[in-house]
This record gives structure tokens, sequence and C-alpha cells, in this order.
């Protein structure tokens, strides 16, 4: 308990999935968080099933409707939560979509779509936190979602691969510059993870006749994995934790797998 007591935290694509679970380990943890989505209602529903949790911890809780695309709407976030925290300390960029398309398939609408989500929305989150963080004082921690598709091109999810390529280099370039401002950028690379992003993919790859059946992407998609199953988001909040709290303070510019051994770099 309390690693990262007192901190504010900021999490995007927090209302389902793995930033939900982000969200709610850093509240056991006595954090204040924000829960950010582009599905504000649904934001605002889970802020309020875990007002007990916060309360338990310590912390505070709230919700924000963003676009991560939209620098406004992202600039507007960051000022409401650095009003209602009364800083903002740490900043997960979690938010991401995927749209799964044959190679040949792609067209520009798609990789667009997928492009200024993950990969201009993390700079965009990067930069405004950054600003923050720097006007306040007293450095900051800047956290990244990648992914193993970060390390390794996938046939029918290809502007997802590029997209997460860029997480990377954004992270290494940011970790880089704010180094001098003692903000820390790094990141996180998850394997398969049970949640109702991959549903959506699971039936995304039927579609375009890439899969046969219900789960037959997930089970082919892991048969690799070292550890012999699917991750939970309950697996991946350890080191999420970890990276927003002061353990982590000597380590920026770097990518974490937490993929159950399934992609060994």
């Amino acid at each position: 308990m309390g690693r990262v007591s007192g901190r504010a935290c900021l999490v995007t694509g927090a209302a389902q999935g793995i930033g939900r679970a982000i969200g709610e380990a850093l509240l056991d943890e006595g954090a204040d968080v924000c829960f950010a989505d582009i599905n504000g209602e649904k934001a605002a529903h889970v802020a309020g099933e875990n007002a007990e949790r916060a309360a338990a911890g310590g912390g505070k809780v709230m919700a924000a409707a963003v676009d991560v695309s939209k620098r406004d709407q992202v600039r507007d976030m960051i000022a409401r939560v650095a009003d209602a925290f009364g800083r903002v300390d740490v900043k997960f960029n979690n938010a991401g979509v995927n749209r799964p398309m044959n190679f040949l398939d792609v067209t520009e609408e798609n990789w667009r779509f997928i492009m200024d989500v993950n990969g201009l929305g993390v700079l965009i989150g990067m930069q405004e936190a950054a600003r923050q963080m720097i006007a306040q004082g007293g450095g900051g921690k800047i956290v990244n979602t990648a992914s193993i598709a970060s390390r390794q091109g996938f046939d029918n999810v290809a502007p997802y691969c590029a997209s997460k390529w860029a997480v990377v280099s954004l992270t290494q370039s940011g970790a880089r510059d704010l180094a001098r401002h003692d903000i820390t950028v790094t990141g996180f690379a998850p394997g398969v993870v049970a949640t109702e992003m991959w549903e959506e993919v699971d039936r995304d790859l039927m579609a375009i006749g890439a899969s046969e059946r219900p789960g037959q992407a997930m089970e082919e998609f892991s048969s690799e994995i070292l550890k012999g199953r699917v991750a939970t988001p309950a697996d991946i909040t350890g080191t999420t934790t970890f990276l927003a709290s002061r353990d982590s303070d000597y380590m920026t510019g770097q990518i974490v797998m937490i993929d159950g051994g399934m992609t060994l770099v």
C-alpha cells in the first residue's frame, strides 16, 4: 500500500480493459486518479464505481471525456485534472484503437484512424502533460502503452503495428528531451490480454476472413506464450504501478515487455 500515495495520476482509455485496471491499481496504492476516455459517460460510471476504493486508499477519483487526437481537448483535460488534484504527477497515454484489415486492403482512412489515436494521440498526450509538469515543477512521469506489435509486424494489423512502433520511438525521443526537466518517459508492451478490445479484434478478424470461429485468433496468437496462458489486466498492473512509483525514478526511455514470454527481444 502507498507506493503512489498522494500522486496525481491521469489514465486515458480508462473506461475498460487495461486502462481501467491501471487506474484501479493506482487507487489501491493511494493515488488520486482521473479515468479519462472518449466515452465520457462510461468513464464517469467507472469513476463512480471506484469512489469507495478511492476513499479506502486515501485518494480522490474523477472522470474526463477526451479524444486524445484533439489537442484542445487534451489540454483542457489536463488543466481540469491539475485544478482538481493540485498537479499532474503521472500521465498514462493508454488510449488505443485497432481495426484489422488484410495487408493489401489497408486504406488511407484505416491508417489515419489508427495512427491519429495511437501515434498522434501519444505525442499530444506527452507534450501537454510535459508542459503541465514543467510549469508546476518537481518533475513527473509519462508512461506509454506499446504492444508486442511494437516488436513484430503482423499481416492483418499493419497500421496498428506501425502505430505501436511509433510509441516506442516517441518514448525514446521524449525521454531524451524531458530528462532535463526531471520527467521520465517509459512504456510497457502487453501481449495477448483478455479485454473487450481483443473481443472486438476477434470479431473483426472473422469479418475479414482471417479467422473462422470465435476465439481462434486469440488461440493462434497466444500459442507460443511461455507462461501457457493469455494475460488478464491484473497481470499488467504490477508493472504499471511500478512505473508510476518512485521505485522507477532512475528508469527512462525503456519499454517493459509484459507478454508472458511471447516475444523475446
